[in-house]
């Protein structure tokens, strides 16, 4: 019998904005799979998790290496790597969770890992767990709602490129660019040219102790900011429509 496979979103940096669903199945599984960026740097996944689940007598972590790369060539051997990794322990018929920083099934690597898996192990059983993702987290730090009444969201990888972002803050209401890393002067110049910058916030970390919020985004022009960093655009010039709507038939039936 293979192993069951998780995907266990540990949220977005504080140890306390896991769900107890992680907890308990970080907890249960007699394998842990914990990421991280190379050999030399603490798994921050792990970082975030290890105060919630404490030791647990006889679990074994399995520590993968995932490169900070957009390279296939580097990309697609590291994952293959990993999956031979855990794969020993799942084909022993041991239960392997992977931890995901923020969910599983946003821009997460073991979105890769559980293709894998299931072509390798067509019968393999997968559990996802979600978790408190980057996006709400930045939200919250930010006090800045996402969406409200008609409004509609774009969620842009920023580190990938922003050509076309003055088209997709032109048509979207909110758009939340996520790790803008380098490309913090070219989100300014997109800003500045729809005349959006003073409805920009800047949170980096967000929910541990290191958070940094900005909200003139003007003094990271020049910057190259974290990794863990994104931008919020949030136009709010349709947001209360439904509670505009419900308040208005409210007074007509008054009437």
């Amino acid at each position: 019998m293979i192993g069951k496979l998780y995907g266990v979103g540990v949220g977005p940096g504080a140890s306390d904005l896991m769900t107890l669903r992680a907890v308990n199945v970080l907890r249960a599984v007699p394998v842990l799979a914990i990421p991280r960026r190379d050999a030399f740097t603490p798994s921050f996944a792990w970082r975030i998790a290890q105060p919630a689940v404490g030791e647990v007598p006889g679990q074994e972590g399995i520590f993968l290496e995932f490169p900070m790369t957009k390279d296939p060539a580097r990309l697609v051997p590291a994952w293959d790597k990993a999956l031979g990794q855990i794969g020993g322990a799942l084909e022993a018929g041991h239960d392997v969770a992977f931890l995901t920083e923020g969910d599983p099934l946003v821009y997460s690597t073991f979105i890769y890992l559980r293709e894998a898996a299931l072509a390798r192990w067509p019968r393999i059983a997968v559990e996802i767990v979600p978790a408190v993702t980057s996006l709400t987290a930045v939200a919250a730090a930010a006090g800045v709602p996402l969406a409200d009444g008609q409004e509609r969201v774009a969620v842009l990888p920023a580190t990938y490129g922003v050509d076309d972002l003055v088209e997709v803050l032109e048509r979207f209401d909110t758009t939340v660019l996520m790790k803008v890393g380098s490309v913090m002067g070219q989100v300014v110049d997109a800003l500045e040219r729809t005349g959006l910058l003073h409805h920009a916030v800047y949170v980096s970390k967000a929910s541990t102790p290191d958070e940094t919020i900005v909200r003139d985004l003007r003094t990271l022009r020049n910057d190259k900011c974290d990794y863990f960093s994104m931008v919020i655009v949030a136009k709010k010039t349709r947001s209360g429509v439904l509670r505009g709507r419900l308040a208005a038939s409210t007074e007509e039936a008054r009437a």
